[in-house]
């Protein structure tokens, strides 16, 4: 199981290096997501050891970034985090503001790499994805969010939960492990700069992933249980 999870991982990569490889937080679109507070998490685990992602749409300016920027910072995150012992065992919380999300940042992506990126993740990636929490979802962009979940398994679709204020959020999830902005302690910025300080101890580390090499797919198990029978290039 864990060997073919590796081996998914590594065709998920190399399929999609555009999206998932070169993964340098210096580099200056990906900096500057970080700094503006795109994508990051809480410093302060929830009551259940969990590392809580935060994801703020109104951060994220289509205009100016690309679906590459977009993927990559997701995925620097979930690399740097996933170094942690304790994350690999006690999982993730995701909180999302979709606020002033748009259109734009949707036709940033092909219909058929979302989709693929979706379904692939969460068979390739080794994230324990125990609860996501959204407010402030856009109504005329509902059926992003549908078609999303569609992608992903029940279990998964079940963790989510759309909530209608910060209110009805913080019955759920506990203020202390959000930023100061959203009801929390800590100041955006401050746990901004604190994950700064974290992605330049792990750098180096997470670059290097970018030698692993998957050399073909043959061993790769679809879900029927047979091989895959294409070759995947590592050139």
């Amino acid at each position: 199981m864990a060997q073919q999870m590796l081996l998914k991982y590594l065709n998920l990569r190399q399929t999609f290096p555009q999206l998932l490889m070169s993964l340098d937080y210096l580099q200056t679109s990906i900096l500057q997501l970080i700094d503006k507070g795109y994508l990051f998490p809480s410093p302060v685990r929830d009551k259940k050891g969990r590392r809580v992602i935060i994801g703020i749409a109104a951060n994220f300016d289509p205009q100016q970034y690309t679906c590459e920027d977009m993927s990559k910072v997701h995925m620097l995150t979930y690399e740097a985090l996933l170094e942690e012992e304790d994350t690999q065992v006690f999982g993730f919380t995701h909180f999302g503001d979709f606020r002033t999300m748009s259109t734009a940042h949707v036709l940033l992506w092909s219909p058929t790499v979302f989709a693929t990126i979706f379904k692939w993740g969460e068979q390739s990636v080794p994230m324990r994805h125990k609860e996501v929490h959204f407010i402030n979802v856009p109504s005329a962009l509902k059926y992003v969010y549908d078609f999303t979940r569609s992608r992903l398994s029940q279990k998964i679709r079940d963790r989510f939960t759309i909530h209608g204020n910060l209110s009805e959020l913080h019955s759920k999830l506990d203020p202390s492990i959000l930023p100061k902005e959203y009801g929390g302690v800590i100041p955006m910025a401050q746990m901004i700069e604190t994950w700064k300080q974290q992605l330049a101890e792990k750098r180096e580390r997470i670059m290097a992933l970018d030698q692993m090499k998957l050399l073909d797919n043959k061993c790769i198990l679809k879900k029927d249980g047979n091989n895959n029978k294409n070759k995947t290039s590592t050139s």
